[in-house]
């Protein structure tokens, strides 16, 4: 049962979701034939003021 996490700065809409969604599905199907209803994709969106890069945070850049 594949699951992989989406980590990414906020603002995606939901259908960009439903296309990475279905793309990463179809990969997964395609690569290590398993069934689409085996695989579990999550989404998490960070505010830029929750990521820092080099020291600083990406809403300060």
């Amino acid at each position: 049962m594949p699951i992989v996490n989406v980590d990414w700065l906020e603002g995606r809409t939901v259908d960009q979701k439903r296309e990475v969604a279905r793309r990463v599905t179809a990969a997964l199907v395609d690569v290590v034939a398993c069934p689409p209803e085996a695989v579990t994709v999550i989404f998490t969106d960070h505010p830029r003021h929750d990521i820092a890069k080099a020291g600083t945070l990406l809403s300060d850049g």
